[in-house]
């Protein structure tokens, strides 16, 4: 019998990467046998076959390797290193999950979070090379010590940009869109990521709501673009609150820990500011359906969430916690039916925004931008380009071409 040659050159798969790509899916023998649809062979039941494979007893077939790099969300050739890659360093863990937490959300995060510091560290490096790296002295120039208001000054300062100014826009979205511009003007890039690429890969608020990678060439700012518009605005400040902080970490909805209640009244007194509340009629009395009503017109009018008010609400014991509990849960139903709706009406319409419309929203103009300008001064491959975009390279120069044909209106 003739063996191909390319089967005969395939290298082995070391049993340790089985074991380790298993178990940093957050998967039991039992689970990852079921999801690998094995069966029992000759008196080996499909838990002891995976059992078998990580020890070396059994040969592993390439379709069944093919499987495991598909369930247990790892590129192919992760499988055929010698030894295992470290963790996936999130920096900081700010988060405050609860009990139900399941740990293979955090393994859909783990590799979010593996391909943010790969995209960043690729671009840092050509940015190095080609002599544009500048060093930003506003990364970790503050601390806790200095105070909310300082720090909401500096970021400010900054990003040359007014409260008066955000809230002169039309919408929330167009609120977030310039401050995010002025975010990326003066080098923090932000992205607009929730999964690893389909939807069955979601990425819930309670594992992710924002993620602050704190370089001093290329800072990245990831916001979960699950959450409302309106929250995006409210993340992207939290997040350059760690920034300023120097501090690189995951952050997500619960708040408890001291330094996640520090950054978020940076972002909620810069978006609103504690005395303005007095305008806001609610108390605890308040019946749930105007206060709801009350609040989101008052939200309106400054371009922010409506969570976000109720969160303000509370932190200056204006309603207590039941009932800011009960409000942010009927704002979250309010934004989950509207995207129901709003997903419904695209699903039944013709056309529609283009794919590189909808990449060009989530990576941002202006890594796009740098990244055309580097590409065409031969710094930058287009497969490289394409790593750092996070799009196939074929689709790179097309990307880049809408990009600039959207900044000049045509």
């Amino acid at each position: 019998m003739r063996i191909h040659a390319s089967l005969r050159a395939m290298p082995r798969v070391n049993p340790e990467i089985l074991r380790w790509a298993r178990e940093t899916a957050h998967l039991s023998r039992d689970d990852a046998a079921k999801a690998l649809g094995l069966r029992g062979q000759k008196n080996v039941a499909p838990a002891d076959r995976i059992s078998k494979l990580e020890s070396g007893d059994l040969v592993l077939s390439r379709p069944l390797l093919l499987k495991m790099a598909k369930i247990y969300r790892r590129p192919l050739l992760t499988f055929y290193l010698s030894n295992p890659p470290r963790k996936a360093d999130r920096g900081q863990d700010f988060r405050t999950l609860p009990e139900s937490h399941p740990p293979m959300a955090d393994a859909l995060l783990d590799a979010l979070i593996r391909e943010v510091h790969v995209r960043q560290g690729l671009f840092r490096t050509v940015l190095e090379e080609d002599e544009e790296a500048q060093p930003l002295s506003f990364v970790g120039s503050m601390s806790i010590s200095a105070g909310s208001e300082k720090v909401i000054s500096a970021i400010q300062e900054t990003l040359r940009i007014k409260r008066t100014e955000y809230r002169a826009q039309i919408s929330p979205e167009g609120a977030f869109k310039l401050l995010r511009n002025r975010a990326e003007a003066a080098g923090i890039f932000v992205l607009l990521m929730g999964n690893l690429g389909t939807y069955h890969t979601n990425i819930d608020l309670e594992t992710f709501r924002g993620y602050a990678l704190a370089d001093d060439i290329a800072p990245f700012v990831v916001i979960n673009e699950h959450d409302s518009h309106g929250a995006w605005s409210f993340t992207l400040l939290h997040e350059l609150a760690h920034i300023w902080l120097g501090q690189t970490g995951v952050s997500s909805v619960g708040a408890d820990k001291n330094i996640e209640k520090f950054c978020n009244e940076v972002a909620a007194e810069f978006l609103l500011p504690r005395e303005e509340l007095a305008d806001l009629t609610v108390n605890d009395t308040t019946p749930l359906l105007d206060a709801q009503e009350r609040i989101s017109e008052f939200a309106r009018k400054r371009n922010i969430s409506s969570s976000m008010v109720a969160y303000k609400l509370y932190l200056a014991q204006l309603i207590d916690l039941e009932q800011w509990r009960k409000l942010t849960a009927a704002f979250r139903a309010l934004w989950l039916n509207q995207r129901q709706k709003q997903r419904e009406r695209e699903r039944y319409s013709e056309g529609g925004p283009s794919y590189y419309i909808v990449r060009q929203h989530r990576v941002g103009p202006t890594l796009i931008d740098i990244v055309g300008h580097l590409m065409a001064g031969g710094s930058l491959t287009t497969s490289k380009a394409g790593r750092v975009l996070g799009v196939k390279a074929k689709n790179v120069q097309r990307l880049v071409d809408t990009a600039r044909a959207a900044q000049f209106g045509r």
